[in-house]
């Protein structure tokens, strides 16, 4: 699967996939509906970053996760 393309459903794989890495609990925050594609290129950026960094720990999983909000809809 190629996500250099824009689209709906590579949007939802990159959110349900942070999702899974980030070991996310609340799925409210991760639904792909609420996230718009104008900022696709925001949000694989920080799909890559988190595929390259692996494991987080607590304090940069929470900035994720804060960062990903300003993102929502």
């Amino acid at each position: 699967m190629s996500l250099e393309k824009k689209s709906e459903e590579n949007l939802a794989y990159i959110i349900h996939e942070m999702g899974r890495m980030l070991q996310v609990v609340n799925d409210s925050i991760m639904d792909p509906k609420d996230y718009d594609i104008n900022n696709y290129d925001e949000l694989k950026s920080l799909y890559d970053l988190l595929k390259q960094k692996g494991r987080l720990t607590v304090a940069e999983t929470q900035a994720f996760i804060a960062e990903l909000r300003e993102y929502r809809k």
